[in-house]
Parts: C-alpha cells; sequence; structure tokens
C-alpha cells in the first residue's frame, strides 16, 4: 500500500463531518489538521473520503502494532466473548492479574502494580504513592515536562503555559527544574555541560530554597515527549539518580510515551542503565486500548485497601489487547523499533545537512524528533508548515515542543514504509 492523496483536503465528507464536530464538541479539543479516519491496516489509514495516509505518529504514540493487528483482535474477541468488565479494584481476574505478573516480571519481580486507564491517571496514582509512603510533601519535575492535565498532573507539566492558564491554584509543594536539553541549553550552559549545570541547579536549591528531606520524589521523562522528544546528555540520568538517592528522593519514571518499546527497549530508562522506584506505563501498553500501569517498589506499597481505586482500570479486554501487544513485542517488534529507527535517524541527519532549517535530529528507536530553528530561534511556523504540507501528501505527524516534528509511528513500520516517509518529508522540506 502507498499513500494515496486527492487535493486539496480536506475532501467533501471529512469537511461536512469536521462542521458537525464544531457545533457539538468542547472547545478544548485540538484538530492540528481536517482529518477524518474511517479504517486502518497496518500503517495506513484511510479517511472517510477514500484518502490513504502513511500514519507517522500512531494516534499520540499509542498504536504500536498499528491497524487492524490479527493477534491484537484474536485477544480482544476472545475476552469479550467471556467477559469485558468486572471492575478489577474489587475482584480479581484474568487476564488482569496475569498481565500485572507479566510486568512485574521484566522488573525482576520486586515490584507491584495498579492498573487504570490513561497516563494522565496513572501520574495522578504515583503522586499519591510517593506522598503517602514518604510523609513529604514536595515534588521535583523538569521544565518541558508533560505528565497530564488532570490538576495534580497538571501541576507536574510544564512543557506549555498554555496549559495551566485559568487553572490556578494548583496543587502545591512543586518546584520545576530546567531540562538539560543539549540542543537549547538552559542555565547558560555549553551544551557539553548542560547536565553537569542542571545538577548543580538542584543541589543550590537544596542548599538554599528546598529542604531535600522534604521532597518525596522526581518525576521525569527519560526522553521528554510533548516537550520536544528531547533527550538529556548521555549519563545524567544515573547522575541524577545518585543525587536522589542520596537524599532518600525517588525516581518517577514517566514512560507513559517511551514506554513499551517504543525507544526498542520496553523501558527508555534501559539505555540509561539504571532502574526506578516507580514506573508509569500507558498509550502503546495496550495498542490502542484504553489501560495504563503503575509499577512500584515493593516497599512502597504502604498505602491501604481503597486508598485509590478505579472502576475501569485494568479492564479485561484492554488487558488481553496487552497481553496480545507483549506478545509481539517480545517475538520482535522492539527490535524492528530499534532497526528502523536507527535507518530514520541515518536518513533524516542526511536531510539536515541539505536542509539548513532542520536544527537538530534526535531520537532513539521509533521516537525521533526533527527541531526546526537554530539554538538562537524557534521555527514553529515552518515545523507547522510541514505537518500541514506533510498531511496534503498523505503522511500524518504531530508537533511536539515549541519547533519540533515528532515521528512516532506503530513499531510494524518496515524500512519499505519508512522509505515512502522519507520521500515525503523531502518533498515537504524542498517545499519549505
Amino acid at each position: 500500500m502507498k499513500p494515496k492523496v486527492k487535493t486539496p483536503l480536506p475532501g467533501p465528507m471529512a469537511q461536512a463531518l469536521t462542521e458537525r464536530a464544531e457545533r457539538v464538541l468542547s472547545p478544548s479539543y485540538i484538530r492540528p489538521y481536517p482529518f477524518v479516519p474511517a479504517r486502518g491496516q497496518g500503517v495506513f489509514l484511510e479517511d472517510v473520503d477514500g484518502n490513504v495516509f502513511l500514519d507517522f505518529m500512531a494516534g499520540i504514540a499509542v498504536n504500536t502494532t498499528g491497524y487492524a493487528h490479527p493477534k491484537v483482535l484474536e485477544a480482544v474477541r476472545s475476552q469479550a466473548e467471556r467477559f469485558a468488565h468486572v471492575c478489577f479494584s474489587d475482584f480479581t481476574h484474568e487476564p488482569t492479574l496475569s498481565l500485572a505478573e507479566r510486568l512485574v516480571k521484566r522488573l525482576g519481580g520486586r515490584y507491584r502494580v495498579f492498573f487504570g486507564n490513561s497516563g494522565t491517571e496513572g501520574i495522578e496514582a504515583a503522586i499519591k504513592l510517593v506522598r503517602h509512603h514518604t510523609g513529604r510533601p514536595y515534588l521535583l519535575a523538569f521544565t518541558g515536562a508533560f505528565h497530564g492535565r488532570s490538576l495534580g498532573a497538571l501541576s507536574l507539566t510544564a512543557s506549555k503555559s498554555a496549559y495551566r492558564k485559568g487553572f490556578s491554584p494548583l496543587l502545591p509543594g512543586v518546584v520545576h527544574v530546567p531540562f538539560p536539553n543539549p540542543f537549547r541549553p538552559p542555565l547558560g550552559a555549553r551544551p557539553e555541560e548542560v547536565g553537569e549545570a542542571v545538577l548543580d541547579h538542584l543541589e543550590h536549591l537544596f542548599r538554599t530554597t528546598l529542604p531535600p528531606e522534604e521532597v518525596a520524589a522526581f518525576f521525569l521523562e527519560p526522553i521528554q515527549g510533548e516537550g520536544g522528544y528531547v533527550l538529556p546528555p548521555k549519563g545524567f540520568l544515573p547522575k541524577l539518580k545518585d543525587l536522589l538517592e542520596r537524599h532518600g528522593i525517588l525516581l518517577v519514571a514517566d514512560e507513559v510515551q517511551s514506554g513499551a518499546g517504543r525507544t526498542g527497549l520496553f523501558f527508555a530508562l534501559e539505555h540509561e542503565g539504571i532502574e526506578a522506584d516507580v514506573y508509569v506505563l500507558a498509550k502503546g501498553l495496550a495498542s490502542g486500548y484504553p489501560l495504563s500501569a503503575l509499577l512500584f517498589r515493593e516497599e512502597l506499597g504502604s498505602w491501604h485497601p481503597g486508598a485509590h481505586g478505579t472502576t475501569f482500570g485494568g479492564q479485561a479486554v484492554a488487558a488481553a489487547a496487552a497481553h496480545a501487544t507483549l506478545d509481539l513485542l517480545e517475538g520482535g517488534l522492539m527490535e524492528n523499533a530499534a532497526r528502523v529507527g536507527a535507518y530514520l535517524l541515518e536518513e533524516l541527519r542526511k536531510m539536515q545537512r541539505r536542509f539548513p532549517f532542520l536544527g537538530d535530529v534526535r531520537g532513539r528507536g521509533l521516537m525521533i524528533g526533527v527541531d526546526f530553528g537554530s539554538p538562537e530561534e524557534e521555527r514553529p511556523d515552518l515545523r507547522d508548515k510541514a505537518v500541514e504540507r506533510a498531511f496534503q501528501k498523505g503522511l500524518l505527524l504531530l508537533a511536539a515542543g515549541p519547533s519540533a516534528l515528532r515521528i512516532a509511528p506503530p513499531l510494524t513500520l518496515t524500512e519499505k514504509e519508512a522509505a515512502l516517509g522519507l520521500e515525503i518529508l523531502e518533498a515537504v522540506f524542498q517545499s519549505l
């Protein structure tokens, strides 16, 4: 299959549905371009007008196994024929219990699991867990972070001030630290020293305004997602972990977007050779079905029955989809993400040399960011034009951060399909 579009877009049916949506849906919904899907197969989506698109966004890094994967479909059908929902907060059942056992086994058996429906719910649960267990009031997070948009998670989020506008007062006790972005370094640091500068800044906070013995946890994304698909400098996260351990501060890894194999390993934190005290998984865990998993060290499980719960979290059909997803990840999709991701990175870096407005190309596996502009100048205008023109040519992309393009296709993407996307991107960049 190849992208096939009748231009200009949107087509008449998509236009009609978009107009209907404007009359009844919340204005808080974001519509970056007028795409109205009808069906999908593999890494391709067809819209209501019959246009075919190559998907490089996977529903915001959710559709791990693409669309209509037969093994996921079979798992969902099989479980739905038994039962869809019996509240897992009250009653243990398969396949959710065996999913918990499977996730714990990946971490060596020293963790416990709480299931929710979304990444934001997982972060909210993590906030309650670390505060309850430590008795400490403060939480740390990075600028540029995205941890969700419910009130507690929003208090940690710092990727766009627009997300926070109008919702104060937020959760008290949250302190943000500059993220060590090597492309646009904070604190007046040079790229090669930005990691040390951020660690020094954190130590300065501990000495002057923030008693470290009152900090419960540091929430971080191993690779920032909504903030622009930004990687910290190599070796920074182990040093941060050492600093936190010296003060008894827990590390919470928000792997909502980077986890479930997207970077070529199950957890992105594995690339750094360290473990977190708490992990939050969601997005790609169940190939499009709503499921999140909070994994925490056994010794942190001091909260009592009823201290936290959910009606739908750990729903059986979503858990069945997660089992099928894990089977496919362990059966070669993680290796495919690493291999095809490396190919995309190499080719995009070649394009970077040809198109000077591409300031940075970065990523791991199939979590790749292309930043427009330079360290001194962000170019969201060019980025947004690229997203729109790619859509018109049959490639679905999303923006991230101030001026980055995110590339997060299904992990089933082949090198041949990746080459189709690169061909469209080449034409788009030439048009800019």
